[in-house]
């Protein structure tokens, strides 16, 4: 609209400079066209999607949760569990640090909880898929750092039955019972795994694929 509209008063110009002037030739500014809007997350996300390695899935030898401490203390008796349950919470009640009272929506399933014993802290990126796809390389602290990263899409309240549901499967194993947050859902889980480096697999790279596809 603005350039189109930036044409018509360049060309009523040179017409005005030309019948008071009579020159056959009168400079005039260019127009530069604006800049088209820049891409949707998806088209970030796809773009993000392709920079990662594919390879098989790594082995699980020397595998185990304690590889990757968690949950961190973030002050007095609170930890990254309390953050996550009150960032993703509303009229959340505390016993000094802890988070004992709220409500909670899980994105994966749409299921309400106002007991947060009831709500799991679910890792967007597995901790187990991340050790198959890379962490296995990783010294503890750094492993440690992956498990408690509020700073990516890596850690979310959800229910506690589709976060067992879930498992350490990829989005070719499983994917949110909610289809309306599978555009969300791969966003995050390429995010994650492009920040921290980690590869996928073929069937997993096709899935978040086909999943961008309804963004």
């Amino acid at each position: 609209m603005r350039t189109r509209s930036g044409s018509r008063v360049v060309a009523v110009a040179l017409g005005v400079a030309l019948a008071l002037t009579g020159a056959g030739c009168v400079a005039v500014e260019e127009v530069t066209p604006e800049p088209s809007s820049a891409p949707g997350a998806d088209g970030n996300a796809a773009s993000m999607l392709s920079e990662l390695t594919v390879a098989t899935a790594g082995s699980m030898k020397g595998y185990s949760r304690s590889r990757f401490p968690h949950w961190r203390k973030t002050g007095r008796n609170c930890d990254v569990r309390d953050t996550v349950l009150e960032r993703d919470g509303d009229k959340i009640e505390r016993s000094e640090c802890n988070v004992v009272g709220g409500d909670w929506e899980s994105v994966y399933d749409g299921r309400t909880f106002t007991d947060p014993s009831q709500v799991d802290i679910d890792h967007m990126v597995p901790l187990a898929n991340a050790w198959r796809s890379g962490a296995n390389e990783w010294d503890d602290s750094k492993r440690g750092d992956f498990a408690n990263d509020l700073d990516r899409p890596q850690l979310f309240a959800v229910s506690a039955g589709s976060n067992r549901s879930k498992g350490d499967q990829d989005p070719s194993q499983w994917k949110p019972p909610n289809q309306s947050y599978w555009c969300t859902y791969a966003e995050d889980w390429i995010e994650v795994k492009h920040h921290w480096e980690l590869s996928v697999t073929s069937a997993e790279k096709e899935a978040l694929t086909d999943m961008l596809k309804g963004c």
